[in-house]
C-alpha cells in the first residue's frame, strides 16, 4: 500500500514512538475538498513507480484516519468507541497527506442534512459505546447514504442473465439537452419482477434498429427503443463523463413528457 501511495509515507514519523494499529481510509479529493470516486480510480491499480509520481502530482491523496485498534501492545477493539476515539485524538494525527475527521455526538440528522448541502456521499453514524468488531456487519455502525433523484428516458436495454435471462439486464438512459438526447448510463438495479414484465411489456412494442441517443455511446451489445418511456431513478452523483454513479430504478414517470426530461443540479 505504502509503495502505490507514498505520500502517507512519513506518517510513520508523525507517529514518532507510538505503535498503531489504524482504521481509515486513502481518498482523493476533488477541487472542492470531497472526497472522489472517479478520482481515486486514477490511482488504484498502478504499481510503476514512474507512473504513480507523475499521478501523485495531479491526484495527490489523503489518508483519513477514522478509528485506533491498537496501541503500543493493546488492543483497544473492546473499548467504548467514544473512549478509542479520545486515544486517536491524542496522536494528534493531521498532516499534508492525512487527517483525523472530527465527529459529533448527536446531531445526526442536522449532519445527514450538511452533508448533503455539501455534495458528500453521507454519514457514518457509529453508537458511541460500540465495539471494534472486524470483519463484521454490525447494526452499532449505519452508513447513511445521500441519494439524489433524476428523471430519464429509456433509450435501450441490455440482455439479462441467469435469473433475469429473457429480461432487461440493464437499462440505458438519458435525457434531453437543447433538444438532443444525450445517453446517461446504464441502470440494473431496483426491479421487482412484477416491474421486470412491465418492463418487457412496454420496451418490446418501442423497439427500433438506431441508435436514439445523439450524444454519449451505450454498449454495443444494445437493443434500442424509441425514447417514450420515462422512469425516476436514484443514484449517488453525476461523474464527470457525465454518467449516473451507483444508480437504481424507482418508478415509471406517466405524468411527464419525454422531451421535458432535461438533467437536473450538477
Amino acid at each position: 500500500i505504502t509503495a502505490r501511495y507514498p505520500e502517507v509515507h512519513s506518517m510513520g514519523r508523525a507517529l514518532g514512538s507510538n505503535e498503531v494499529i489504524l482504521d481509515g481510509e486513502i481518498v482523493a479529493l476533488d477541487e472542492k475538498g470531497r472526497p472522489s470516486f472517479e478520482e481515486i480510480q486514477q490511482r488504484m491499480g498502478l504499481t510503476a513507480e514512474s507512473e504513480i509520481r507523475r499521478k501523485m502530482k495531479d491526484v495527490p491523496v489523503t489518508y483519513m484516519v477514522f478509528d485506533l485498534m491498537w496501541q503500543d501492545g493493546h488492543s483497544l477493539m473492546e473499548q467504548p468507541y467514544i473512549e478509542r476515539r479520545k486515544a486517536l485524538a491524542q496522536l494528534k494525527l493531521a498532516g499534508a497527506s492525512w487527517q483525523t475527521p472530527p465527529y459529533e455526538a448527536g446531531g445526526g440528522q442536522a449532519m445527514k442534512d450538511a452533508s448533503a448541502r455539501a455534495g458528500l456521499e453521507g454519514v457514518m453514524a457509529k453508537k458511541l459505546d460500540s465495539k471494534y468488531e472486524p470483519g463484521k456487519r454490525s447494526g452499532a455502525w449505519q452508513k447513511i447514504k445521500n441519494r439524489n433523484r433524476q428523471e430519464l428516458v429509456i433509450g435501450g436495454w441490455l440482455d439479462g442473465e441467469g435469473k433475469r435471462r429473457g429480461y432487461p439486464g440493464a437499462l440505458l438512459v438519458g435525457y434531453y439537452k437543447d433538444g438532443k438526447f444525450v445517453y446517461a448510463g446504464k441502470v440494473g438495479t431496483g426491479f421487482t419482477d412484477k416491474i421486470l414484465d412491465e418492463l418487457n411489456a412496454k420496451l418490446k412494442p418501442l423497439a427500433v434498429d438506431k441508435n436514439p441517443f445523439d450524444a454519449g455511446a451505450p454498449p454495443r451489445a444494445a437493443h434500442f427503443v424509441k425514447p417514450k418511456i420515462v422512469a425516476e431513478f436514484e443514484f449517488v452523483e453525476w461523474t464527470r463523463g457525465g454518467q449516473l454513479r451507483a444508480p437504481a430504478f424507482k418508478g415509471f414517470r406517466v405524468d411527464k413528457p419525454a422531451k421535458e426530461v432535461v438533467r437536473e443540479g450538477g
